[in-house]
C-alpha cells in the first residue's frame, strides 16, 4: 500500500448554528471537582450538527510558527506522519512514546493524533503513550466504506490486541470518547480504566420506540434517490465551505474559551488530511448515515457493561456538551471520577498543563491497581 498521506473529514456545518460563546479569557485557575446532579438530554441531531464542527474543519496553507504553549512539550508536527499500522488491508496512523504503563490516546471527529500534541510528551516521561488515529481521519486511509461506531471499536480493539498487547487505558475526547467506551466494553479483559474527555454520544430515550414501515415503490425508487442527490449537492457545498479559513477560525474559537492554541499547528493538522481526494466522499458517508443515525448506540447501553474505573475530565465551558452530562454520566455509573476544568470541548489542548495534571494523578492510582494483578 502507498504511503501517501490520507485526510480528515472537514465539517461544514454553518457557523449560524453554534451557541456565542464569550470572547473573556477564562483563567484556568484550579481543578474543581463537582458533585452529582440530574441534567438533561442534549438533542441528539442538535449535537451532531454541532459537533462535527469540533474538529473536523479544514484551513488553507498555513505556516508552523506558532510557538508552543509555555512550559509544556509539544510533540513535533510531521507532514508525513509518524507510525503505521495495517488493519483489514487499511493504513492506520499512529504515534508512540515513553515506556511503561500503556495508554491510548483517540481524537475527536475530524481531528488526528496531532490534537493530543501537548499531551503525548508530558505523558510519556512515566508511560507508554500511543495516540491512533481512526479510519477515515487524520493520517488514516479514507476508506469508502459504511462507517458505523462499532467499526471504530474493533479498529481499537485490534489495536490493543495487535500494538500494545498488555493491559492498557483509554482516553478518548469527543467522538474518540465514545469509541473508546465501546472498546473498553468490547475488551473488558485488556482495559482497565478509561478517561473521557467531552464525549460524545446520548442516553437513550425509552418513551422513544422507533417503527419501521415497508417502504413504498414512490418511496423506494422515486423519492428516496432525490433526497440522496440533494443531500450530496448540499454536502458537497458545505465540505467546500468549510476549508474556507475565517470559517475555520470562527468555529474553532466557538470551540475553545482560551483561543491562544487555536494556532496554525492545530489548523494545519486538520487541513491536510482534508485534501485527501477520499475527504468528501467520507464526510458525505459520515453525515448522511453515520451521525445523524446514532439512535442504534446509546451511552446508557454501553455504560451498563462497563467494568474498570472511569474519569470524566470535562471542560466545564463546553458550548455543545455541558456539565450536566458528566454529572448524569456518573450519577449512572458510580465508578466514577469527575474532574471539572475551566475549558471548551477540547480541553486537553485548551489547558493542557491542568488535563495532564488530572490524568497523571488518576493513572497513578490505575497503574498501581493494574501491576498489582498482574503480579499476583
Amino acid at each position: 500500500m502507498s504511503s501517501s498521506s490520507s485526510c480528515g473529514v472537514s465539517p461544514p456545518v454553518r457557523t449560524e448554528i453554534l451557541n456565542p460563546i464569550s470572547n473573556r479569557f477564562f483563567a484556568p485557575s484550579r481543578i474543581n471537582f463537582q458533585p452529582r446532579s440530574k441534567c438533561e438530554m442534549i438533542n441528539r441531531r442538535g449535537f451532531a450538527l454541532k459537533g462535527i464542527v469540533a474538529s473536523g474543519l479544514s484551513v488553507m496553507g498555513s505556516s508552523l510558527t506558532s510557538e508552543p504553549v509555555q512550559g509544556v512539550e509539544r510533540l513535533p508536527f510531521k507532514p508525513d506522519g509518524y507510525n503505521f499500522w495495517t488493519w483489514r488491508g487499511r493504513k492506520i496512523h499512529y504515534v508512540v512514546q515513553g515506556e511503561g504503563f500503556p495508554i491510548v490516546l483517540i481524537h475527536g471527529f475530524g481531528a488526528s493524533a496531532f490534537h493530543w500534541r501537548y499531551n503525548i510528551p508530558e505523558l510519556a516521561k512515566n508511560y507508554k503513550v500511543y495516540a491512533v488515529d481512526l479510519l477515515g481521519f487524520g493520517w488514516s486511509e479514507k476508506a469508502i466504506i459504511e462507517y458505523d461506531a462499532m467499526i471504530w471499536r474493533d479498529q481499537v480493539v485490534d489495536f490493543l490486541k495487535e500494538i500494545v498487547k498488555e493491559p492498557t487505558v483509554l482516553v478518548g475526547n469527543s467522538l474518540g470518547g465514545f469509541t473508546a467506551l465501546v472498546a473498553a466494553v468490547g475488551l473488558p479483559e485488556q482495559v482497565v480504566g478509561l478517561a473521557l474527555l467531552n464525549s460524545a454520544g446520548q442516553f437513550g430515550d425509552a418513551k422513544t420506540k422507533t417503527t419501521e414501515s415497508e417502504e413504498t415503490f414512490l418511496q423506494k425508487f422515486v423519492l428516496k434517490p432525490l433526497k440522496e442527490v440533494f443531500q450530496r449537492v448540499v454536502l458537497q457545498i458545505l465540505f467546500w465551505q468549510a476549508k474556507q479559513p475565517t470559517r475555520i477560525e470562527s468555529v474553532l474559537k466557538n470551540v475553545y474559551i482560551n483561543t491562544s492554541n487555536v494556532d496554525d499547528y492545530l489548523v494545519e493538522s486538520i487541513k491536510m488530511p482534508a485534501d485527501d481526494p477520499n475527504a468528501g466522499e467520507v464526510y458525505y458517508r459520515l453525515m448522511t448515515r453515520f451521525m445523524l443515525n446514532q439512535t442504534e448506540y446509546t451511552l446508557d447501553s454501553f455504560l451498563s457493561k462497563l467494568t474498570c474505573p472511569l474519569l470524566l475530565l470535562w471542560g466545564d465551558l463546553d458550548p455543545w456538551v455541558g456539565p450536566a452530562k458528566a454529572n448524569r454520566i456518573k450519577e449512572f455509573y458510580p465508578n466514577t471520577t469527575l474532574v471539572n476544568l475551566k475549558a471548551g470541548h477540547c480541553p486537553h489542548d485548551e489547558v493542557p498543563e491542568l488535563a495532564n495534571k488530572a490524568l497523571v494523578d488518576w493513572l497513578s492510582t490505575i497503574a498501581t491497581k493494574a501491576s498489582s494483578l498482574q503480579t499476583v
